[in-house]
């Protein structure tokens, strides 16, 4: 059985970057509110010509993919039993979580009617035929999944400690039963739950790719191309893994912690393989539509092609190479971050830069209003983030067991594959 040893943290939560952060937050709200009351031609500079802005780039598309790894280290624990990395699996599902949630958020900002969001849950409302009924069904669903694989920490959090306040003081025994019910219970289905969990993320981020193939005519040919879906899928097994590294290296240097590098350092190699995996295959696509032609232009978009490619791609891709890089927090850090940024750029280049409606007069330029909002739904995920990390045993120890304060172990759910191979208890 592999366990691992989990705490919160301690020390003092207000800091001047978190009150920043609340100020950024709470600015943001106040224009989602406008956008609220007043429409969505009050803040945006979106048309009919160009429905879709930086909320869908940069928020759906981008953060969505950012936010995938949580199903990538499930499926790296849970079904490839690699146990080493099982102290970032919690780290990993926050993430997602978070990223998930404020995705729905942006999404529910960004819809004209948003009160009809609802729609997709309606069987007499499908479309089966719609890539993008598919990205909401999956997304919906795969959100659920991930708030299924956080109760079990909610529950070892508050098992033996509920303290309920005044009246409600009498539940306190039935409130710990209900908690250790449902603890049981969703430890003997959570196998089945992660399974499924690793498909739904495969099939919506595919879709998400598929949601531009029909634009074939009003997009840049240095981007669209049928194997669209594919690039977006393979892409997010890349920045899957290089932002779990990227959070842990973050985390570790924001409260003083220590860098885990003996799980970072062999996890990278992961990024290593799938982001070379992805610069083939796009740097082939691309030889083989001929669409290189077009590369030196001197254009906007092949400006932005070059800068997602050898920012995004190569740069960091040669970094990895080397043993050195990965065995260093600051250079791992460097080289996951230049992954990430090339993944937010191919997001924020298929479904801007590179769409260009044969109506319209002007090409689309986010608004302030667009732009404080995205920075205060960002600001909102961080501090969330935060909140998490001290509220909840999420991070591993870092001391000796003899040493540490830690919460009561964590056992690994136990998965069983048809070789009869097993983890956990």
């Amino acid at each position: 059985m592999s366990t691992v040893r989990t705490e919160r943290l301690k020390g003092p939560f207000w800091t001047p970057a978190v009150y920043a952060m609340a100020a950024l937050m709470g600015i943001g709200f106040v224009f989602g509110m406008i956008r609220f009351f007043g429409g969505l031609a009050a803040v945006t500079n979106l048309t009919d010509s160009y429905p879709w802005g930086i909320w869908k780039a940069v928020n759906v598309a981008a953060g969505v993919a950012l936010a995938t790894g949580g199903f990538t280290m499930a499926a790296l624990v849970h079904i490839f039993h690699r146990e080493r990395y099982a102290p970032l699996l919690r780290p990993a599902l926050l993430v997602g979580l978070l990223g998930y949630t404020f995705g729905a958020v942006s999404l529910f900002i960004d819809i004209g009617r948003y009160y009809n969001i609802w729609h997709p849950m309606w069987p007499s409302m499908w479309q089966g035929d719609s890539a993008l009924f598919e990205v909401a069904i999956c997304i919906m669903t795969y959100l659920t999944i991930l708030y299924v694989e956080f109760i079990p920490i909610i529950c070892e959090r508050y098992i033996g400690r509920v303290n309920l306040p005044g009246a409600l003081a009498r539940l306190n025994h039935a409130t710990d039963r209900c908690l250790r019910f449902l603890q049981k219970w969703l430890n003997q289905i959570l196998s089945a739950v992660l399974v499924l969990g690793v498909v739904l993320s495969c099939m919506h981020h595919s879709s998400l790719g598929s949601l531009m193939l029909v634009a074939k005519f009003k997009m840049s040919a240095l981007w669209y191309t049928p194997i669209l879906p594919l690039l977006f899928l393979m892409s997010v097994f890349a920045v899957g893994f290089a932002v779990v590294i990227c959070e842990s290296l973050a985390v570790s240097w924001a409260f003083g912690r220590r860098f885990l590098m003996e799980v970072l350092t062999p996890l990278s190699l992961y990024v290593l393989i799938f982001q070379g995996l992805y610069a083939i295959a796009k740097t082939s696509d691309l030889l083989i539509r001929e669409a290189h032609a077009t590369l030196l232009d001197g254009s906007p978009e092949s400006i932005l092609f070059l800068v997602e490619m050898i920012f995004g791609i190569f740069i960091p891709l040669g970094l990895l190479v080397s043993h050195r890089v990965r065995r260093s927090p600051f250079l791992l850090g460097i080289a996951t971050f230049l992954v990430i940024f090339g993944v937010f750029m191919n997001r924020v280049n298929v479904f801007i830069t590179a769409y260009r409606s044969p109506f319209a007069m002007d090409r689309y330029i986010p608004s302030f209003s667009e732009i404080i909002i995205t920075i205060g739904l960002l600001s909102a995920f961080v501090l969330l983030h935060r909140i998490v990390l001290f509220v909840f045993p999420i991070l591993a120890v870092n001391e000796e067991p003899h040493h540490s304060t830690q919460e009561a172990p964590v056992a690994l759910p136990r998965l069983e594959t048809a070789g009869g191979i097993q983890t956990g208890g």
